[in-house]
């Protein structure tokens, strides 16, 4: 696991745009405001595109990849078309499977249950009606919470562009592999969720 993931506070920024298919985002340390990480849509499909800018935007498959800020991978993201409810899986560096993010049916605010490679269920991740604010959830005790940060009236008007800032309990292991997942969360909510 790259080392990068054991640091407990990240603040994410999604790129801005009014007319865009791709979903893009920045990772930086709040502390120094220096960029840690990038996730980006590489290989988005023609029809994939076309159909973001519809109302089926929501069932359109996705499949992210971050990166270090010298461009080498440690995650990647990915879902396939959904109708009903998705299951979005997360692969480390060398592509192999780490976990799953299994959404809940008929959850006020959203609800995932995330399991690990075996399907053994780790944490769920379990939103507020409200939409903003997300906390993981390991038998009943929080251990991470994902929180809107507000970007500007004009910003959140115009753009779908969203802010977070993923904050990971010093409970939770430099080296579990709830870290990864907790950091691929971000993408999960917006994408499924916010979008």
């Amino acid at each position: 696991m790259n080392p990068i993931l054991s640091k407990n506070v990240f603040f994410v920024k999604e790129h801005v745009g009014m007319f865009k298919a791709s979903n893009n985002y920045d990772i930086f340390n709040p502390e120094t405001n220096s960029l840690m990480m990038t996730c980006r849509e590489p290989n988005l499909g023609f029809f994939t595109k076309m159909f973001r800018f519809t109302d089926y935007k929501r069932m359109t498959p996705f499949h992210i990849v971050i990166s270090d800020d010298q461009g080498k991978k440690i995650l990647s993201i990915k879902r396939g078309v959904t109708i009903f409810r998705s299951d979005v899986e997360v692969f480390d560096e060398n592509d192999k499977r780490i976990g799953v993010f299994k959404q809940k049916f008929f959850s006020f605010g959203g609800k995932f249950e995330l399991h690990d490679n075996q399907d053994k269920h780790l944490c769920t991740l379990q939103g507020k009606w409200t939409g903003w604010d997300f906390k993981f959830l390991q038998h009943g005790k929080e251990i991470a919470t994902v929180s809107k940060k507000w970007a500007g009236i004009g910003k959140e008007l115009f753009t779908s562009a969203d802010n977070y800032v993923i904050n990971i309990h010093e409970t939770v292991p430099a080296e579990d592999v709830l870290r990864p997942l907790i950091v691929s969360a971000v993408m999960c909510i917006d994408m499924v969720f916010k979008e």
